[in-house]
């Protein structure tokens, strides 16, 4: 059996970028005892994309396998389809089983990028739950009590409030500390919003007999807008799919003082280096922007090459700062007919805009531009060639597809 050995778990790896261990001391003596720990990380393939909220784990868990230790990675096809209630205040929809495994494609394609494939075991809980009876549904749900389930504070709240909490709901802590018992998990890594799941699993595995797993837990990265979780229903992540001069921009676009954290979170660069860069920002001796760029560069070139960071940072100096074109802008054909147009919905068509009700934010915003004009009406005219700018970096140049016919 592969062992793998650390006589003093270094602060980067237990401290740095940690929110809670339970139980650390039982975490250190797994360490130091030389046995290739199995890494439990669950995750429901209710959305595609991975963002930079998911990383901050991912990172861990791939310095982790640096050790030696196994990552088991368990894709929650039957809890997808519950979705897990956490920092929700009504009942999810169910997902259907198609959504569910073409999300969990991509998302394994994204998870890769971070976390070592070589060495993951990937898992299905449809290889477990699939031959669950109804026996074996409540015998599990018998081991806990509802009391025990309102503890968890979203369902509490719901409770107290008269909102309505679906038994279902009940069930997905309970499946989730199921696989920890199938897979005999030694630790499960989760952010600070999973603590009473992960502890559900703990308490189970200590139920029939098995040693309990340690639990992991990461900060909640705050997002782009500088308040909230990173979340995609919120709209304020960095995807790391996302092209490089988006994820440079969006870097670029947090509060300042959200910088560290970044830093600390998302970059390998030493803690001696971090200490200067706060000192540095508390005495007033760097332009925050410096630094930002710095931190920015890092992020893209993690997710896609160095190459490809130094064109982004010189696409936001030509761009953003010096208010310049681009020096390449994609063209988008359509009908422009009479040439007067409905905003919003070319915004839509072109891709400047997800929807229409972000194209119609952005246009109270004063986000939107044609041909270096502020838009302020719903309907515009646009000729061929018009360029079109959203916010500060989405471009597109207008091409006439009767011109083009």
């Amino acid at each position: 059996m592969e062992k793998t050995t650390t006589s003093e778990p270094n602060r980067h790896l237990l401290k740095r970028g940690v929110a809670d261990i339970i139980i650390e001391e039982e975490l250190v003596k797994l360490l130091e005892s030389g046995r290739k720990l199995r890494l439990k990380q669950g995750f429901d393939p209710s959305c595609p994309d991975i963002h930079l909220g998911h990383v901050v784990g991912l990172r861990k868990l791939r310095q982790f396998q640096e050790l030696g230790h196994q990552v088991i990675l368990i894709v929650g096809d039957w809890t997808a389809q519950i979705g897990d209630p956490s920092g929700v205040s009504q009942t999810r929809p169910m997902l259907s089983p198609e959504e569910v495994r073409s999300n969990a494609e991509t998302y394994m394609k994204q998870f890769f990028k971070v976390v070592d494939r070589e060495k993951t075991q990937v898992v299905w809980q449809s290889e477990w739950f699939g031959k669950f009876s109804l026996a074996d549904v409540i015998g599990l749900a018998s081991k806990f009590t509802v009391a025990q389930m309102l503890q968890r504070d979203d369902f509490s709240k719901r409770y107290a409030s008269g909102r309505p909490i679906a038994v279902t709901e009940f069930l997905y802590p309970l499946l989730q500390a199921y696989d920890s018992v199938v897979i005999e998990a030694d630790v499960e890594f989760g952010g600070t919003d999973q603590t009473f799941n992960c502890l559900v699993g703990r308490e189970l595995q200590q139920m029939i007999g098995q040693p309990p797993q340690q639990v992991f837990l990461v900060p909640l990265l705050v997002g782009t807008d500088g308040s909230m979780k990173m979340s995609k229903s919120l709209g304020n992540y960095i995807a790391i799919d996302e092209l490089p001069d988006e994820i440079y921009g969006k870097v670029m676009s947090i509060p300042d003082n959200l910088m560290m954290d970044y830093f600390e979170l998302l970059s390998d660069i030493p803690d001696e280096e971090l200490a200067e860069f706060r000192k540095a920002i508390d005495n007033n001796s760097v332009n925050p922007i410096v630094l930002k760029k710095r931190l920015a560069h890092e992020l893209v070139e993690q997710f896609h090459e160095k190459k490809a960071a130094n064109e982004a940072k010189a696409h936001f100096e030509r761009v953003v700062q010096r208010k310049e074109m681009p020096e390449e802008i994609p063209g988008v054909c359509i009908e422009i007919g009479s040439g007067t147009i409905p905003i919003c919905g070319l915004c839509v068509e072109t891709g400047l805009a997800k929807s229409n009700s972000e194209a119609k934010r952005l246009l109270s915003q004063g986000a939107i531009q044609i041909d270096g004009e502020r838009v302020n009406t719903d309907t515009v005219c646009i000729k061929d060639g018009s360029v079109i700018k959203v916010g500060k970096r989405r471009f597109v140049r207008i091409v006439d597809a009767d011109k083009r016919s």
